[in-house]
């Protein structure tokens, strides 16, 4: 064999071991994406129900969950969760119960103690829930209202979206939400003394990307990993995203009665509105009173988040088995607000109605509006954009 034949040999054989190698670690042959078969809700005028408008909570850097004494009140904080309330509530409300604890055994208070819980929202009554869990006995909630709240209208996915973390906070804000995960898991397994199973579902949560997921820190701790996914809508569109097989959906009107009924007669429930912390008449406070603490507080930091949601009608409740959550981009709204909108769908149900009636879509995130500029063009616009997204002609 001549020197040019060796040559080429040893090349042929380089490339051959190379081509193995990839082989065996899997690049020389990727595999391809599990295609799923999705039908689209009906999007059209007559199948749309209810259109709400809600406004979030959110404290720009991060929520305040920390306790102070303030004069002869010891008051701990815990508000601001934004979009995130619900995926925070089981461990935000455990954290600061926990910091308010060790504050009053420091202090030698004793646990007959009165004790206020201002807000009724769902860190009011989580908060309620874990005070009685710890063996506190004189527990009062003050609010001045107590239905249709924003943690009664919520999605809910379990997934922090519409928080303004810092850095420094977002390994603690991810040991929340992992808390947080268990208990809800916990739930939809039937494995809760007071929660009704059917308030919190496992299901598939798709997005567009992982890190917009915001549940990365989650995986091979309480999730998952996500997988690569194409939704197929059948309709001629595709989807590529990613799953996460054990997604979360929480049934809020569920929960909130479950809440409600495991507090009747264990606690006090006083309508009431608190414009200042000097009138609340107990010295031990925990205030989970939202956008209220921008007043009370003074807290500049505080911001109104608007979002619009549509509730869906007459659905075939096996096409919306599932959760999806993906944002369109920043824009400003006719009023100059700045925008993210998105678009999201959740097994949700409003109380007493059919089983077909079933399915939110949303949304939208404004900040800075209130009630007073309630950007109804938005619902229309959050439609339009569904039916893009779906591939669904008008």
């Amino acid at each position: 064999m001549n020197v040019f034949n060796r040559n080429f040999l040893k090349i042929i054989c380089t490339y051959f071991s190379v081509f193995l190698v990839l082989v065996n670690v899997g690049f020389a042959t990727p595999q391809p994406f599990e295609v799923r078969k999705i039908n689209p809700p009906r999007l059209s005028e007559k199948y749309l129900g209810k259109h709400i408008l809600c406004h979030r909570p959110m404290r720009k850097e991060s929520p305040m969950m920390y306790v102070e004494k303030n004069g002869d009140k010891i008051i701990a904080h815990n508000y601001g969760h934004g979009g995130s309330g619900w995926t925070l509530a089981p461990g935000a409300t455990k954290y600061v119960v926990n910091l308010l604890k060790q504050k009053l055994e420091e202090e030698n208070i004793s646990k007959n103690e009165p004790i206020a819980v201002v807000g009724a929202g769902v860190l009011g009554l989580f908060s309620a829930l874990d005070l009685l869990d710890q063996g506190y006995t004189d527990i009062s909630i003050l609010a001045e209202f107590f239905d249709n709240l924003a943690s009664h209208n919520a999605g809910a996915l379990l997934a922090p979206v519409s928080m303004d973390n810092s850095p420094d906070m977002q390994k603690l804000i991810d040991q929340i939400g992992v808390e947080a995960y268990k208990n809800y898991k916990d739930i939809s397994e039937g494995r809760h003394p007071i929660f009704d199973k059917r308030g919190v579902l496992i299901v598939p949560a798709y997005f567009d990307t992982r890190e917009e997921s915001g549940l990365e820190p989650y995986v091979n701790v309480v999730m998952q990993p996500a997988k690569d996914v194409i939704l197929d809508f059948q309709n001629g569109t595709t989807r590529k995203m990613v799953a996460y097989d054990d997604g979360i959906f929480i049934n809020t009107d569920i929960l909130m009665q479950n809440l409600k009924q495991a507090l009747k007669d264990k606690v006090k429930f006083k309508k009431v509105k608190i414009d200042s912390f000097k009138n609340v008449k107990q010295k031990i406070i925990l205030n989970c009173t939202g956008m209220g603490s921008k007043v009370m507080l003074n807290d500049d930091k505080m911001v109104s988040v608007q979002g619009h949601l549509i509730m869906l009608k007459d659905q075939n409740p096996q096409d919306i088995n599932h959760m999806i959550l993906v944002y369109f981009g920043k824009d400003k709204t006719k009023s100059n607000f700045k925008i993210k909108r998105s678009f999201y769908i959740f097994p949700k149900k409003l109380p007493e109605s059919s089983n077909d009636d079933i399915g939110v879509i949303g949304g939208t995130f404004i900040e800075g509006a209130d009630k007073n500029i309630p950007h109804e063009e938005e619902f229309k616009t959050m439609i339009k954009g569904a039916q893009k997204f779906y591939g669904i002609k008008d």
